[in-house]
């Protein structure tokens, strides 16, 4: 699994938790705003400057959002 720094998968982890939230009550505009700038943080952050935004790397980010681990105690960039 490649190295994700540790505000790319925190930003992750937030939208995984907002996007149940919004499915549990859907039709909360605060918690679709929250989705909305969540998804431009993980779109536009550094991380992907300098890599390519592949199906590949989404996926294992997805993957780390839904883990409610520590993100701190994983290997970081």
């Amino acid at each position: 699994m490649r190295p994700f720094p540790d505000d790319l998968v925190q930003a992750q982890q937030e939208w995984s938790a907002t996007y149940r939230q919004l499915a549990e009550r859907p039709g909360r505009t605060e918690l679709r705003r929250s989705l909305y700038r969540l998804s431009t943080q993980l779109f536009f952050h550094r991380y992907w400057q300098h890599r390519r935004q592949g199906p590949a790397g989404w996926c294992e980010l997805r993957e780390l959002g839904r883990l409610d681990g520590d993100v701190k105690g994983r290997p970081h960039q």
